[in-house]
């Protein structure tokens, strides 16, 4: 046997309680038997499955052999929990079959998933998973809010599957660091926050990855952008052009990214940065580099700007960073400007405007006593274009602006939109001013010109109305 049997429990004193009188919902005991008889616990009347399960699994847990649990596929568990389920210890001889399947399942789940919400993280169509405490779920499908009959049984129910979800990825969620920002095992982005901060019970927020193997051709089908935006993405990468990914939560900043990226050529060398590792690069050669947190010590914290210095001794053709947060932001613009063209990241912004401020912002921060006009000559030279993206009241998210960084003048940052998604929340409109970009030398020097040419010829100009 890999799981030792579970043991049988002392048997509870009888009671004259009926199960109608039993208002909580338990199983309640009959009369006492003579001693030669053996107690029968009756399936609880109207019981669901949840309640069985609840029921049940603290006695499964102290039977288990957990060092031996880990080593046991969901299958053999799944066998092992069925055959105690079918002794009189587990108290339900009235269970269906399916129900009992439904109950030995939800016992998996809870032994070595992450709970009710196991059923969640299978379904293709959710994007998001929104834990509120231990009664309010809500998930979004097609950018739309939907609550969810998911529960949990208690609070240190969901606090366990909280610390197990940090516990997977070596991090930890207590009272002493209660927040923390991790990941799935499929690259899915977690932020957990318990109490004494979040007052009803832990609040964990899921952000998947619907899209993640999305081409940028998938994406003009879909609306995302146009055709003629994706030829003008996919030269830009060519040409390594330095791309600033802005936009607000759940805009879809890193899913465009990853789309990004796969336009990459398989010969270079890549290095990702990034707080909780989500990117999902094709590419052969890739160095994965994550931050790490400080310990119950008060050591061993690393940051993005530490990560930022190691990689230039790495010998990357581009750095990919998941998001620029704070003063880590002048290592990233230090690297695009001495020899690692063509690098990408993401940042929190409304506007390609607001992008470039906040950048800015930033700068001054992280770039100690460095003048503010020399800061801005350095963004004017290290970004190439700003990308933005949004998600609409609709919940489509799409790109909304594609501003080309032209330079600098008078110490202000100058910028030109060059693409833009039509206002309305009707047909997807994707206009051009037709200019050609600043960085039309690296286009001409990848033997790109002329595709890039038609590209900014072939949506409707800025300012044109439908005829």
């Amino acid at each position: 046997m890999a799981v030792r049997s579970f043991g049988r429990r002392p048997r509870p004193v009888a009671s004259s309680h009926t199960p109608a009188a039993n208002g909580a919902g338990d199983p309640a005991p009959v009369e006492a038997p003579a001693p030669a008889a053996p107690v029968q616990r009756l399936a609880p009347a109207g019981g669901t499955i949840a309640e069985i399960v609840a029921r049940i699994h603290p006695i499964i847990v102290k039977s288990l052999d957990m060092a031996k649990v880990a080593a046991l596929d969901n299958e053999r568990l799944a066998g092992q929990l069925l055959s105690f389920l079918n002794t009189e210890e587990a108290g339900v001889p009235n269970l269906g079959p399916l129900d009992r399947q439904q109950v030995v399942t939800q016992l998996v789940y809870d032994i070595k998933g992450l709970g009710p919400i196991e059923p969640l993280l299978h379904d293709p169509s959710i994007s998001d998973i929104l834990i509120n405490g231990t009664g309010s779920v809500y998930i979004e499908r097609r950018g739309q809010l939907e609550q969810v009959d998911v529960r949990f049984r208690d609070r240190q129910h969901l606090l366990h599957i909280a610390q197990r979800i940090a516990g997977r990825v070596g991090r930890r969620v207590d009272e002493s660091s209660p927040m923390v920002d991790a990941r799935l095992a499929d690259g899915s982005r977690v932020n957990i926050i318990i109490p004494p901060l979040a007052i009803d019970g832990a609040a964990i927020s899921i952000r998947r990855f619907v899209m993640r193997g999305a081409s940028l051709d998938q994406m003009a089908e879909q609306g995302v952008l146009s055709q003629a935006m994706a030829t003008l993405f996919r030269i830009g990468v060519k040409a390594r052009i330095n791309t600033l990914i802005s936009g607000g939560t759940g805009a879809g900043k890193t899913t465009f990214l990853n789309t990004l990226s796969r336009e990459i050529d398989d010969g270079e060398r890549l290095v990702t940065i990034e707080d909780a590792a989500e990117l999902q690069l094709q590419q052969p050669h890739v160095i994965r580099l994550e931050t790490r947190t400080m310990s119950a010590e008060g050591t061993g914290q690393v940051t993005m700007r530490d990560l930022l210095v190691n990689p230039l001794r790495m010998r990357p053709d581009r750095i990919i960073i998941g998001e620029v947060r704070g003063g880590e932001a002048i290592e990233m613009l230090q690297a695009m400007n001495t020899g690692h063209p063509g690098s990408m990241c993401t940042l929190h912004a409304n506007t390609p405007r607001d992008a470039l401020t906040r950048l800015e912002n930033m700068l001054m921060v992280g770039g100690g006593e460095i003048p503010l006009p020399a800061l801005r000559r350095q963004i004017a030279s290290a970004i190439d274009v700003v990308v933005q993206v949004a998600r609409l009241r609709s919940g489509h998210r799409c790109v909304t602006s594609v501003t080309n960084v032209v330079g600098i003048e008078n110490d202000i940052v100058t910028t030109e939109e060059i693409w833009r998604r039509r206002p309305g929340d009707g047909e997807h409109v994707f206009e051009t001013s037709g200019r050609q970009p600043s960085w039309m030398p690296a286009v001409e020097a990848a033997n790109l010109r002329d595709p890039l040419l038609a590209a900014l010829q072939a949506d409707p100009r800025i300012g044109e109305t439908e005829g």
